[in-house]
């Protein structure tokens, strides 16, 4: 799997169903989809540099969460102690049920943590940044250079460092940072002259501009689009489903319509663009049927069970097969990683 938006659509995936279920089950089993898809993808010698250890944080998220609806939500029936006192959102009954629903919400987070994580295991940052769309091209070039900008400055202030301590330089006070800082910034402004003078040789943002009404009408266009956009969402909250469904699906075409305009005007050469295989789109097929059986009532298929609750009084929470098999969709990239690179 190589093309960008697979893994893109496989993340949308990820995140639909965590977002839709509060099933401890369920989420137990999309972590250790994405976990399994991110240590395959390691497997394959994908890895990032982390300022943390990524289970650490996991296991302080899901601490957090559970103490912190604990103490703030008073509610159920299976008391552990009670806070004494007159503390606002703090004293009274600890139940279960509230540590539960908390812990479930740290796994939520966990699990978009990990998602993210993997997909900047699986595509480079050069990768993420080219799915911006063309109307926003100047945007792309912007965030490129800072995406880029921090490893340089944090190269150069390594070697800075070694240079000052061959030099006798010791780190005592903050008065010593001084010969660190001002080379640093010296050096930072010399590379931005520097790029600034290489992208004026190389004519970016030089091209002349488009104005008139061929580029007044498909701004009106995506701005009427993100009207109807909240106006069909205010009319799903009332009830009007048909009616919600046809401004969204007007505000999509409209909005998507301004945008594929916005980039036509914009002229942009890619030096190798991706390709499709059967892979990614057996991949692709399989994310959007995820996201299908989700989000859309199927006959015959029980999606109570998506929305557990341990309130009033803790239960055993339902498991439904198909949806657990539903689930396992999500393995499919980390298969094709370990038959791309068998052991």
């Amino acid at each position: 799997m190589k093309h960008p938006w697979v893994w893109v659509i496989w993340l949308a995936a990820v995140l639909v169903m965590l977002s839709i279920t509060r099933n401890p089950l369920y989420l137990l089993t999309i972590l250790f989809c994405v976990l399994w898809v991110g240590l395959a993808l390691q497997r394959a010698g994908a890895e990032i540099t982390r300022p943390f250890s990524l289970w650490k944080f996991a296991a302080w998220i899901i601490l957090l969460a559970t103490s912190f609806n604990a103490l703030t939500s008073h509610y159920g029936e299976t008391v552990v102690f009670n806070i004494p006192g007159r503390l606002p959102l703090i004293s009274g009954n600890v139940t279960v049920e509230a540590m539960v629903y908390g812990a479930t919400s740290g796994l939520i987070l966990t699990g978009m943590l990990a998602s993210f994580t993997v997909l900047n295991l699986a595509l480079p940052v050069r990768d993420l940044i080219s799915l911006i769309p063309r109307a926003f091209f100047p945007v792309a070039v912007v965030t490129s250079i800072a995406v880029t900008y921090l490893p340089t400055t944090l190269r150069q202030f390594q070697l800075i460092r070694e240079a000052q301590a061959i030099r006798g330089h010791q780190m005592r006070s903050l008065r010593d940072w001084l010969p660190l800082l001002m080379p640093l910034l010296v050096g930072g402004l010399e590379h931005a002259m520097q790029l600034a003078e290489a992208m004026t040789a190389r004519g970016f943002a030089s091209s002349r501009a488009t104005t008139g009404r061929s580029m007044i009408y498909p701004r009106l266009c995506m701005l009427l689009g993100v009207v109807l956009l909240a106006a069909g969402w205010l009319s799903q909250l009332s009830g009007a489903a048909v009616g919600g469904w046809m401004m969204i699906a007007t505000a999509a075409i409209l909005i998507l319509g301004g945008l594929w305009y916005l980039g036509s005007q914009s002229q942009r050469s890619t030096y190798r663009r991706p390709a499709w295989n059967w892979k990614d789109g057996l991949t692709l097929i399989v994310a959007v049927g995820v996201m299908v059986v989700y989000l859309l009532p199927i006959p015959g298929l029980n999606r109570a069970s998506l929305y557990y609750e341990p309130y009033p009084q803790l239960t055993f929470p339902p498991f439904s097969p198909l949806l657990g098999m539903a689930m396992l969709g999500l393995l499919i990239p980390g298969i094709f990683v370990i038959k791309r690179n068998p052991v």
